[in-house]
């Protein structure tokens, strides 16, 4: 019988396997009977307000919400949607033609590039970037350009360093601020640098908003739309997932330039049938309370974790600058005072390993986000303050090798 594989090659260039990884080190952690405190994968510990989840529970019983919904969303939920861009950021958009319901920012980012690119087109994506920013390029078959962020320019991309043939090839130019992992904000200028270039050599600019609602220290993230021309070349992905503590319901939307946001509208009504109406309902609740104040905003509750666990951190010898946004810390690997037994180096794969086989205190190392993260490490803010300072301990006496 002729052996043929029933697996895809493109499936082993999508990206890291890290996140397997990570959860084959935490069951080798909780085998050993350790007890794994998880700052791995961002995803919120709170639940949405009362509000949000009794407009859940009375939709769920609603004998009409059991047919199939609209690939675009309801014309309810994109109403509202536009009239918290509105009030958030001064936005004005249609929610007819310039904005479209997703399972998440996730079901977008995924799919955007088969929407707005042909086979072999270049894109340009963040490096270290979130993880389907890359790999919905290898899906689609577009080239990535990756543009590399760094410390010594704030995690902001050097734009005088790139080539002018980077921009005349690309299709579109994707990033997002505050930007996941390396917790960066940008500010006015450069947002409006990018436009400008997007004008000039007529890309399609991308921002992935999903971290909107957790800035730090008086920090209020913008939106690229609410700068004059911006709809003229640039869409905005938006979540409920983090500003509402709705990850599991899996919705949000994109917005934006009418033809950018028309071509994925296109797309999935061939591919899926949209957001579960209950979960819609659900989400027009949350972005109500958002325009009312009803819900207090995400990022005071992550920013007194992070003041928690920065300071605690310190105190055990690691010194981390404080993020100013999101729900992750951004951190140079720690100075390792014991050797491994094998005499292999340090580096982000195996000082994660070891903190959570050893520790019980799981962390992303920043390699899986791309090269430029090789170096440091991500910790997501996802536990109650008690269990982040259980975590520095533990990360304490993990460096020093106790």
């Amino acid at each position: 019988m002729p052996t043929k594989s029933w697996r895809s090659d493109k499936l082993g260039r999508l990206g890291s396997s890290i996140f397997a990884e990570v959860a084959s080190w935490k069951s080798e952690a909780l085998a050993a009977g350790n007890d794994v405190i998880d700052l791995g994968i961002g995803s919120p510990d709170s639940p949405p307000t009362a509000g949000v989840r009794q407009a859940l529970s009375e939709a769920v019983l609603k004998p009409d919400r059991y047919a199939y919904p609209s690939s675009q969303g309801s014309i309810a939920f994109r109403k509202q949607a536009a009239a918290w861009l509105q009030h958030r950021f001064g936005v004005s958009v249609d929610p007819d033609r310039e904005l479209v319901t997703l399972m998440g920012s996730q079901d977008g980012l995924a799919h955007l590039a088969l929407a707005v690119c042909n086979p072999g087109d270049v894109a340009v994506v963040p490096n270290p970037g979130y993880p389907i920013y890359s790999a919905a390029l290898e899906l689609a078959g577009i080239q990535p350009e990756l543009l590399a962020l760094r410390a010594d320019n704030g995690f902001l991309p050097d734009l005088d360093q790139v080539p002018e043939q980077v921009w005349e090839k690309a299709k579109f130019v994707l990033f997002g601020y505050p930007a996941n992992p390396v917790t960066a904000v940008a500010n006015e200028a450069f947002f409006v640098r990018m436009i400008e270039l997007a004008k000039r050599y007529g890309f399609l600019l991308v921002h992935d908003l999903a971290y909107s609602e957790m800035g730090f220290d008086g920090v209020q993230p913008m939106s690229v739309l609410q700068l004059e021309g911006a709809k003229e070349v640039a869409v905005e992905f938006h979540s409920l997932s983090k500003s509402f503590n709705m990850a599991g319901c899996r919705i949000g939307f994109l917005a934006g330039n009418e033809t950018a946001v028309g071509a994925l509208r296109e797309l999935k009504a061939n591919i899926d049938y949209g957001v579960f109406g209950a979960v819609q309902e659900a989400g027009i609740v949350a972005l109500q309370e958002g325009i009312s104040g009803v819900m207090e905003p995400v990022g005071k509750l992550y920013q007194q974790r992070r003041d928690v666990f920065i300071a605690a951190l310190a105190a055990e010898g690691w010194l981390i600058e404080k993020p100013k946004a999101t729900m992750f810390v951004w951190a140079p690997l720690p100075q390792m005072q014991w050797q491994l037994p094998d005499g292999a180096e340090w580096d982000a794969r195996r000082i994660s390993r070891e903190m959570l086989v050893r520790a019980g205190v799981a962390v992303i190392p920043g390699d899986a986000f791309g090269s430029e993260g090789a170096g440091f490490v991500r910790i997501a803010l996802v536990e109650e303050e008690a269990k982040l300072l259980e975590a520095a301990k533990r990360i304490g006496r993990f460096i020093r090798g106790e």
